[in-house]
């Protein structure tokens, strides 16, 4: 896993910066676009704590994405009662925590393939909980109410114009947080061990590391990460429904990160954000939307095997001197 360096933080930096000043000049139709695109790139970046940190790839993931949005609907009193977001947010961390704590423990007996099916079993079941029954809304869903913010709880207020920017710079800022989190983790001793564990976890086990133990630890912390992304979900939109524990979602985060680099930390980021702006350009020109999305994804995948995080301006390099020559 590598953290960029210097001049590509700057580049982050910058892009975080233009991104923070999007309410000033765009509509509010893109600043919400661009809210929701950024709690999709949170949540790839959760995900990416487990492939490309422990190499464990999980189709379950979303299923503590949407525990993490349907704890905001389970923290919302009746009577249309605004719940405090210093409590909605702790308890999605909580619920995607303790989710992952249980399906790690069963999850991680197996590996490879079993361990794939596993963690999409129980992605499944959580669907079907919410779908077939009563739950949340049922099949339908629930819209819910947006938690106060404190001091700024007057912007959730429909009639107020800066809402969606409060919305914007809020998930903006728990992305840089996470992502700066995991790129101080990754340099600890515990984040060299998951890379140590995902090239040769039989090697580290024999040097004595107890690679069951980080590799759980990890898949808790992706699975509290994921709750805190789905939270963010739900205060944008804000509704919650089955689909938000579906499968596909987890395969869409997994997309985003081949898309933009499973080596690198920042490529979910790049590759959720860029396939954002690839289903809203596609949709603006052909109805058959996901199918220019898969010929775009492919050409990219096939061009650039590192994805989005590989692409570079490299100086030209001359060649050497014949050994004898003079310099």
């Amino acid at each position: 896993m590598q953290v960029a360096g210097r001049a590509g933080t700057l580049l982050l930096l910058a892009g975080a910066v233009a991104t923070a000043s999007l309410p000033l000049f765009a509509s509010q139709y893109h600043v919400e676009f661009v809210s929701a695109a950024l709690v999709a790139a949170l949540f790839a970046l959760s995900l990416q704590l487990l492939v490309g940190g422990a190499g464990m790839v999980s189709l379950g993931h979303a299923g503590f994405f949407g525990l993490g949005a349907y704890a905001v609907w389970f923290l919302s009193p009746g009577g249309g009662a605004a719940p405090s977001i210093f409590l909605t947010l702790p308890a999605a961390a909580l619920a995607g925590a303790a989710a992952s704590l249980l399906v790690g423990a069963l999850a991680l007996r197996t590996r490879g393939f079993f361990f794939l099916m596993v963690t999409l079993a129980f992605g499944q079941m959580l669907f079907f909980l919410f779908h077939d029954t009563p739950l949340g809304g049922g099949a339908d869903g629930v819209y819910i109410t947006r938690p106060a913010l404190g001091a700024l709880g007057w912007a959730w207020d429909p009639g107020r114009r800066l809402r969606p920017a409060v919305l914007l710079w809020i998930n903006l800022g728990m992305l840089v947080l996470v992502y700066s989190g995991l790129a101080g983790l990754f340099r600890t001793l515990f984040g060299r061990a998951l890379l140590g564990i995902r090239a040769n976890e039989h090697r580290m086990t024999a040097l004595g590391l107890p690679a069951h133990r980080y590799k759980l630890a990890a898949f808790v912390l992706g699975g509290a990460l994921a709750g805190v992304a789905g939270h963010g979900l739900a205060v944008t939109l804000p509704f919650v429904n089955p689909e938000l524990l579906g499968w596909h979602r987890s395969a869409l985060a997994l997309l985003a990160i081949v898309l933009g680099g499973a080596g690198w930390l920042h490529g979910p980021i790049l590759g959720a954000l860029a396939f954002a702006v690839l289903g809203e350009a596609a949709g603006l020109v052909t109805e058959r939307q996901h199918l220019v999305e898969g010929l775009v994804i492919l050409a990219v995948v096939l061009a650039l095997p590192q994805g989005l995080s590989g692409l570079r301006l490299r100086r030209p390099v001359p060649a050497p001197l014949p050994v004898g020559d003079p310099a």
